[in-house]
Protein backbone atom coordinates (compact mmCIF):
# COMPACT_ATOMS: atom_id res chain seq x y z
CA UNK A 1 0.00 0.00 0.00
CA UNK A 2 0.83 3.81 -0.60
CA UNK A 3 0.87 6.39 1.37
CA UNK A 4 -0.92 9.33 0.19
CA UNK A 5 1.41 12.65 -0.19
CA UNK A 6 0.70 14.92 2.49
CA UNK A 7 -1.34 17.85 1.35
CA UNK A 8 -0.20 21.26 1.78
CA UNK A 9 -1.34 22.98 4.56
CA UNK A 10 -2.63 26.25 2.97
CA UNK A 11 -5.24 24.19 0.14
CA UNK A 12 -7.30 23.44 3.25
CA UNK A 13 -7.46 27.49 4.43
CA UNK A 14 -7.99 28.12 0.89
CA UNK A 15 -10.75 26.24 0.52
CA UNK A 16 -12.40 27.33 3.50
CA UNK A 17 -11.92 30.77 2.45
CA UNK A 18 -13.51 30.50 -0.66
CA UNK A 19 -16.00 28.51 0.47
CA UNK A 20 -16.77 31.25 3.03
CA UNK A 21 -16.70 34.41 0.02
CA UNK A 22 -19.23 32.48 -1.68
CA UNK A 23 -21.55 32.18 1.23
CA UNK A 24 -21.29 35.67 2.03
CA UNK A 25 -21.83 36.24 -1.83
CA UNK A 26 -24.88 34.01 -2.07
CA UNK A 27 -26.35 35.85 1.57
CA UNK A 28 -25.95 39.01 0.10
CA UNK A 29 -27.88 38.76 -3.41
CA UNK A 30 -30.23 36.77 -1.85
CA UNK A 31 -31.13 39.74 1.17
CA UNK A 32 -30.93 42.20 -1.97
CA UNK A 33 -33.84 40.23 -3.94
CA UNK A 34 -35.82 39.72 -0.33
CA UNK A 35 -35.71 43.39 0.30
CA UNK A 36 -36.63 44.15 -3.12
CA UNK A 37 -39.29 41.94 -3.16
CA UNK A 38 -40.55 43.51 -0.16
CA UNK A 39 -40.21 47.13 -1.42
CA UNK A 40 -42.24 46.24 -4.56
CA UNK A 41 -45.41 44.76 -2.21
CA UNK A 42 -45.19 48.10 -0.51
CA UNK A 43 -47.49 51.37 -1.68
CA UNK A 44 -45.05 54.18 -2.56
CA UNK A 45 -48.16 56.78 -2.96
CA UNK A 46 -48.79 57.79 0.87
CA UNK A 47 -45.20 58.58 1.75
CA UNK A 48 -44.77 60.52 -1.27
CA UNK A 49 -48.05 62.42 -0.84
CA UNK A 50 -46.48 63.17 2.48
CA UNK A 51 -43.18 63.84 1.55
CA UNK A 52 -44.23 66.49 -1.42
CA UNK A 53 -46.88 68.27 1.18
CA UNK A 54 -43.77 68.41 3.43
CA UNK A 55 -41.80 69.68 0.98
CA UNK A 56 -44.60 72.78 -0.11
CA UNK A 57 -45.00 73.73 3.92
CA UNK A 58 -41.22 74.10 4.38
CA UNK A 59 -40.60 75.97 1.46
CA UNK A 60 -43.42 78.34 2.92
CA UNK A 61 -41.42 78.69 5.88
CA UNK A 62 -38.33 79.48 3.93
CA UNK A 63 -39.85 81.98 2.09
CA UNK A 64 -40.56 83.82 6.01
CA UNK A 65 -37.19 83.24 6.96
CA UNK A 66 -36.28 84.83 3.27
CA UNK A 67 -38.40 87.73 3.78
CA UNK A 68 -40.04 86.34 0.67
CA UNK A 69 -43.67 86.99 1.24
CA UNK A 70 -45.32 88.46 -1.73
CA UNK A 71 -48.40 86.41 -3.62
CA UNK A 72 -46.21 84.94 -6.11
CA UNK A 73 -43.68 83.08 -3.78
CA UNK A 74 -46.74 81.85 -1.73
CA UNK A 75 -49.47 81.20 -4.12
CA UNK A 76 -48.05 78.37 -5.71
CA UNK A 77 -46.85 76.21 -2.31
CA UNK A 78 -50.15 77.18 -1.63
CA UNK A 79 -52.31 75.71 -4.77
CA UNK A 80 -50.17 72.78 -4.69
CA UNK A 81 -51.05 71.90 -1.27
CA UNK A 82 -54.46 72.36 -1.95
CA UNK A 83 -54.37 69.77 -5.07
CA UNK A 84 -52.67 67.22 -3.36
CA UNK A 85 -55.20 67.76 -0.32
CA UNK A 86 -57.45 65.94 -2.88
CA UNK A 87 -56.30 62.76 -2.85
CA UNK A 88 -55.71 62.25 0.99
CA UNK A 89 -58.63 59.85 1.40
CA UNK A 90 -57.32 58.44 -2.04
CA UNK A 91 -53.51 57.98 -0.31
CA UNK A 92 -54.67 56.10 2.81
CA UNK A 93 -57.72 53.86 2.09
CA UNK A 94 -58.01 52.28 5.32
CA UNK A 95 -58.76 55.48 6.90
CA UNK A 96 -61.15 57.05 4.67
CA UNK A 97 -64.64 55.82 6.31
CA UNK A 98 -62.75 57.12 9.72
CA UNK A 99 -64.91 60.18 11.16
CA UNK A 100 -61.21 61.92 12.46
CA UNK A 101 -59.77 60.99 9.12
CA UNK A 102 -62.57 62.57 7.33
CA UNK A 103 -62.81 65.57 9.75
CA UNK A 104 -59.32 66.44 9.52
CA UNK A 105 -58.33 65.77 6.33
CA UNK A 106 -61.89 68.06 5.10
CA UNK A 107 -60.03 70.96 7.78
CA UNK A 108 -57.08 70.71 6.15
CA UNK A 109 -58.81 71.45 2.75
CA UNK A 110 -60.76 74.73 4.76
CA UNK A 111 -57.61 75.98 5.87
CA UNK A 112 -55.96 75.92 2.26
CA UNK A 113 -59.22 77.05 0.87
CA UNK A 114 -59.30 79.64 3.07
CA UNK A 115 -55.89 80.77 2.04
CA UNK A 116 -56.24 80.37 -1.58
CA UNK A 117 -59.41 82.85 -1.17
CA UNK A 118 -57.68 85.36 0.95
CA UNK A 119 -53.62 84.63 0.37
CA UNK A 120 -51.87 86.23 2.80
CA UNK A 121 -49.34 89.21 1.29
CA UNK A 122 -46.87 89.82 4.03
CA UNK A 123 -44.44 87.68 5.97
CA UNK A 124 -46.48 87.89 9.34
CA UNK A 125 -49.30 86.51 7.46
CA UNK A 126 -47.62 83.65 5.25
CA UNK A 127 -45.60 82.65 8.79
CA UNK A 128 -49.32 82.47 10.57
CA UNK A 129 -51.22 80.53 7.81
CA UNK A 130 -48.17 78.22 8.22
CA UNK A 131 -49.08 77.58 11.67
CA UNK A 132 -52.27 76.66 11.16
CA UNK A 133 -51.83 74.40 7.80
CA UNK A 134 -49.55 72.97 10.06
CA UNK A 135 -51.82 72.43 12.93
CA UNK A 136 -54.49 70.94 10.33
CA UNK A 137 -51.79 68.59 9.35
CA UNK A 138 -51.02 67.88 13.43
CA UNK A 139 -54.41 67.28 13.87
CA UNK A 140 -54.45 64.23 11.62
CA UNK A 141 -50.81 62.94 12.44
CA UNK A 142 -51.90 63.15 16.10
CA UNK A 143 -54.38 60.19 15.64
CA UNK A 144 -53.16 58.19 12.96
CA UNK A 145 -49.33 58.39 12.52
CA UNK A 146 -47.52 56.25 14.88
Amino acid sequence: MSTPAPRPAGSRAARYAAVLLIGAAVGAIATVMLTRAWMARQDPFPDALMHVQGWHLGQLQDNVAQSRCGATDTLPHLEALRATSRNLEQAFPGLADDARFKQASSGMRTVLDGALTAPPLNCPGVGALHVKIKEACNACHRDFKG
